[in-house]
């Protein structure tokens, strides 16, 4: 009988070494198919050499990672088929307008009917009204959409996204937000790293943290939250938080 694979991700004793400094010391998890799994860590931790080496831009100095099932180092041309990545910075074309940034994605991947990919991935994504301006002219929140919708030409079947919302207005973040649960709830794995505590509380099904090299804890959230001691009841009046204050004046402000 055949088992069927669960996991789009495979990391075991994962090593990485540049000239005398050790970034990654054997990193070890897993990543469930269709889930939002985010990894957590302070500059330098080890996060963006970890998604380097899982996109197989990077090779590893020591133990396993397999991507959908392939080796990333034996296996990387169908690692690389399975899927997309999307950096800090949208990586889109500022001379392109929206609709030619798309089409020329879809020609890259050779995919039939280019024209009507675009159109397709216009709508999904909100921006059909302005498919035929430059990029140039984008706010920052639709020129992420627009590199999130060129990571998704395709359709691959994992995603990594790293720091997606860094630079981000609090409203262009909860866009890419909503972006990112629609994917996971088609049945994309999303893999995320971020700095942005409730970025990762938010949306992941699964948090680890990468300190120092190591992953030192992983869970859900409710798992990750019996790690410390029970919180001391004391009865205050919650204050909004500024990012709540600003969501409810613009958004009063948009219903005049």
């Amino acid at each position: 009988m055949q088992t069927v694979q669960t996991k789009a991700i495979q990391v075991k004793g994962l090593l990485k070494s540049y000239k005398q400094h050790q970034v990654l010391k054997g990193v070890d998890f897993d990543v469930e198919k269709g889930s939002i799994f985010a990894l957590l860590g302070s500059n330098g931790a080890g996060k963006t050499t970890t998604v380097k080496i899982l996109t197989t831009l990077v090779k590893p100095g020591g133990g396993t990672a397999t991507v959908n099932g392939f080796d990333v180092a034996a296996k990387s041309d169908h690692v690389r088929q399975s899927i997309s990545l999307t950096g800090q910075f949208a990586a889109v074309d500022e001379i392109l307008t929206g609709r030619e940034n798309l089409v020329m994605i879809a020609k890259l991947r050779h995919l039939k009917n280019p024209h009507q990919v675009a159109d397709h991935m216009l709508e999904r994504f909100g921006l059909t009204g302005a498919a035929d301006r430059k990029a140039s002219t984008y706010s920052g929140g639709m020129r992420r959409r627009l590199d999130i919708a060129l990571s998704l030409v395709g359709n691959p079947q994992i995603i990594f996204l790293d720091e997606p919302t860094t630079g981000l207005d609090p409203e262009s973040r909860i866009e890419v937000w909503k972006i990112v649960k629609e994917l996971a709830d088609s049945g994309t794995t999303v893999f995320l790293t971020t700095q942005y505590l409730e970025e990762a509380e938010q949306l992941a099904d699964r948090i680890a943290i990468l300190h120092e090299g190591r992953i030192i804890a992983n869970g859900t959230l409710s798992e990750l939250k019996k790690l410390f001691p029970s919180a001391k009841v004391e009865y205050v009046e919650k204050q909004p938080s500024l990012e709540e204050i600003f969501l409810a004046i613009v958004g009063k402000k948009e219903e005049r």
